[in-house]
């Protein structure tokens, strides 16, 4: 579908918001789009992930990579891109049964943080603890809250635990550092895939079923040119069209 962009805001020199008039159905959290400017240098779309929706509009937080997201964050109101989708499978399709007193722990890095602040949108009554790490600091609080969004503006009824390498914002150390997994009746991620791993690892020791969103390059985003390949333990997987979310313990991270 064609969709003019309703805004475009910088959060700060690598990352960006981008706002589209939503003509088709809403996505579902987790969900992805291809998504390529109608002025833009390269044939194919980009995946992004929806970060959230509302009032027939629907945004993403986008991190600038190479010439694709280039061209997006040079996008201005008024301009048109082609989205394809939503794409993929949905947070929604892991949650744990009814009955389970257990909260849920959201847990993202750096930009990965979009897919699962959709979750937040999607969800706003349900009590999530959200982890969120961070190489370093934000340079002040207009970007903090523009790469956070709704997990600052009170959505999530739980917890909000932020942490820094560097120790300049939050908790010193990485997010696996602080989780306790066993609290937990089920685990979503996304951001890099030492974090990923290191998440699998520890839900892996307490039983805590974990899912994680994974990032792969793509081209047809439909599963026909297996180009964005995930290894697991059934086999060889597409992340466009089998994922993007997938079980942690099937996910062969070091192949």
């Amino acid at each position: 579908m064609t969709a003019e962009l309703i805004s475009n805001t910088a959060v700060n020199n690598e990352i960006f918001r981008l706002e589209f008039v939503l003509n088709g159905p809403p996505p579902k959290a987790g969900q992805f789009y291809m998504i390529r400017p109608r002025r833009s240098s390269v044939l194919l779309g980009r995946p992004i992930s929806a970060a959230g929706w509302k009032g027939g509009a629907v945004h993403f937080l986008i991190a600038k990579k190479g010439r694709g997201t280039e061209d997006l964050s040079l996008m201005r109101s008024g301009e048109a891109a082609e989205l394809i989708g939503p794409r993929g499978n949905a947070w929604n399709d892991f949650f744990p049964a009814s009955g389970d007193d257990k909260k849920i722990a959201l847990i993202g890095g750096g930009i990965g943080l979009a897919p699962l602040e959709a979750l937040l949108t999607e969800m706003p009554d349900t009590v999530f603890d959200f982890y969120a790490g961070f190489r370093g600091s934000f340079r002040d609080g207009a970007e903090r809250c523009g790469i956070l969004g709704p997990a600052l503006s009170g959505c999530s009824s739980g917890k909000l635990i932020i942490a820094t390498e560097d120790g300049s914002e939050g908790l010193k150390g990485r997010i696996p550092d602080f989780l306790d997994t066993k609290n937990y009746a089920v685990i979503f991620a996304c951001g890099p895939e030492a974090m990923l791993k290191a998440v699998a690892e520890r839900c892996k020791k307490t039983g805590t079923p974990c899912y994680v969103s994974m990032e792969r390059r793509m081209a047809c985003g439909v599963g026909a040119c297996l180009g964005c390949t995930i290894k697991t333990t059934r086999g060889n997987k597409r992340c466009c069209a089998d994922g993007p979310i997938f079980p942690a313990e099937e996910i062969l991270f070091d192949e």
